[in-house]
């Protein structure tokens, strides 16, 4: 600007790459998802975002391209805890007043749903699959197969 300050979210993409640095892959995407959560778009959460994005990605020496796509894959993730999708889905089958119930009820497929690209992506702009990234999809999918046998568990009589 006339002031000659960098734009808001390249300013608060430095901040964000020194501090998160070369893991912030993995949390691109809960930006997004956050984006899509506020605004109730995923278009919306890249036009927010997408700047911030590919900011942290050039400062942590990433390919910018690869932050921006996980940004939108979040921002897709999103939509399931979207406040008026979560409304007008249980005004349709009738849970209406129930909405917190519905999100706090889809907040762990969220969280899976935005940690796994997070986990791959991660593994991708470091360049190899046998990183910190590969471990902690590999964890993600195990403790998911855990959870999911104690609830098939719970279910058999």
């Amino acid at each position: 600007g006339a002031a000659e300050f960098e734009k808001m979210p390249i300013a608060l993409a430095e901040g964000v790459a020194s501090v998160a640095g070369p893991a912030w892959p993995i949390f691109a995407p809960f930006i997004g998802g956050f984006g899509a959560f506020v605004a109730g778009s995923n278009t919306v959460s890249n036009m927010m975002f997408s700047l911030f994005q590919f900011g942290v990605g050039s400062r942590i020496n990433a390919d910018p391209t690869w932050i921006v796509a996980l940004q939108a894959v979040g921002g897709a993730a999103g939509n399931i805890i979207c406040v008026h999708n979560v409304v007008a889905a249980s005004a349709v089958v009738g849970l209406v007043g129930k909405e917190g119930l519905v999100i706090r009820k889809t907040l762990p497929a969220f969280v899976y749903y935005a940690l796994v690209p997070g986990c791959l992506g991660f593994a991708i702009v470091s360049q190899g699959l046998l990183n910190l990234g590969s471990i902690a999809l590999v964890l993600v999918y195990l403790g998911l197969l855990v959870f999911a046998r104690k609830q098939f568990s719970k279910a058999s009589p």
